[in-house]
């Protein structure tokens, strides 16, 4: 390795928090709060990771509004919420790790809820069976105001740092979208147009919460579709993020949960089990769409890596590498390419003490196999089937 790669596990600084290593716990969706608020299953999901020894615990899709969910059971960032996201910070900060929150709005993704969805402009959401609604330049201006609300909340309940949610076929990621927002006004038409929303979201959050909290993007590399936010688009929407200099870091995905979910998991498909999940009329249904819908891509050790390059290689701001990352070396290798921070989702789903195993030289890789059937049980609290008492 090159001599000046960062050693994993050594404090590092993301913006004005200091993170005890490098490694930080993705959100991936807990299927935990069924009423909209922290639960104990939450925070115990949670204090299991800080105690296998992650730099930082991410609370997966924090809604901005009702209307933002993009499932029925996810936390609503509004004032009842905070007293338990108080509680979950208190114990994730027992356990030496920082804590962050993702917040979002869905989009036509929130048809899974049972929205009508917002959109960037009308669309026929699959999801819904219906029609979006295009928003309005009032919506836009409500919606910017509920995200810099939920960063508030987040900073009265002690959270460390927060992430806001600008990929995945998401309302941000839809307005970034050439394919899914056709708007002709001051959001759509050429990127930076289709690039506001964005920036005025992240600026909105920042002020929000000064220099208290750390902020970070999820952007999206490529959305994975035809015509949709390709690479070369996407490393000019980092640069208007990075030069606006509201951001602490950016996290680098790609997919989106609306047209092509599988391209950000990569594995297996699960369409049966996910079928499952689903009342009889329409798990018929699924199962006739699903084979073009969740579209199968062979699995990769850090799959998104060779996209992040070109962005490492563009930009001077903080990068986080997500995708399929497994082995210590991985880890490693990314950190001494440049990027500041790894983050890891199905991995650490499988095995919450990896950190403290690969730490300490008793694990150099994970077990997770990437088989993906985690992700139907997030209507059941999210978990590994592969585990003892998992299935």
């Amino acid at each position: 390795m090159p001599a000046l790669t960062p050693d994993p596990f050594a404090p590092a600084r993301l913006g004005a928090i200091t993170l005890r290593n490098r490694i930080i716990k993705a959100a991936t969706f807990e299927g935990l709060t069924p009423e909209n608020v922290v639960t104990d299953a939450l925070i115990a999901f949670h204090r299991r990771l800080a105690a296998g020894g992650v730099g930082m615990t991410t609370v997966a899709f924090c809604a901005v509004s009702p209307e933002g969910r993009g499932a029925p059971g996810e936390i609503i960032m509004r004032d009842g919420a905070v007293p338990g996201l108080a509680r979950l910070a208190d114990a994730v900060h027992a356990e030496g790790a920082a804590v962050s929150a993702q917040i979002g709005h869905a989009g036509a993704v929130a048809s899974a809820a049972g929205q009508r969805g917002v959109t960037p402009s009308r669309m026929f959401s699959p999801l819904a069976l219906g029609w979006t609604r295009a928003a309005t330049a009032d919506d836009i201006a409500r919606i910017t105001t509920e995200f810099a609300a939920a960063a508030r909340r987040l900073r009265a309940a002690g959270f460390d740092a927060v992430e806001v949610h600008l990929g995945h076929g998401y309302l941000p990621s839809e307005f970034l979208s050439p394919r899914l927002n056709r708007r002709t006004d001051a959001w759509g038409g050429s990127l930076e147009r289709r690039a506001r929303f964005a920036r005025e979201l992240v600026c909105a959050v920042r002020d929000a919460v000064a220099d208290r909290l750390a902020v970070v993007a999820k952007l999206n590399m490529t959305d994975g579709v035809t015509g949709g936010l390709a690479i070369e688009e996407s490393i000019e929407v980092a640069r208007l993020l990075q030069d606006d200099g509201a951001l602490d870091a950016i996290e680098l995905t790609g997919g989106s949960s609306l047209e092509n979910p599988m391209y950000l998991f990569r594995g297996e498909a699960p369409i049966a089990e996910m079928a499952a999940t689903m009342p009889r009329l329409r798990r018929l249904g699924f199962r006739l769409v699903a084979r073009r819908f969740m579209v199968a891509y062979p699995f990769e050790e850090a799959f998104f890596l060779p996209m992040a390059r070109r962005f490492r290689a563009a930009l001077t701001v903080p990068l986080i590498l997500l995708g399929g990352i497994n082995r210590l070396d991985t880890i490693e290798r990314a950190l001494g390419e440049g990027f500041a921070f790894v983050a890891m989702g199905r991995a650490l789903l499988r095995e919450p003490d990896l950190m403290r195993r690969m730490r300490d030289g008793s694990a150099t890789e994970a077990r997770c196999i990437h088989c993906n059937k985690c992700v139907p049980t997030i209507y059941r609290g999210t978990h590994c089937v592969l585990e003892p008492g998992g299935a």
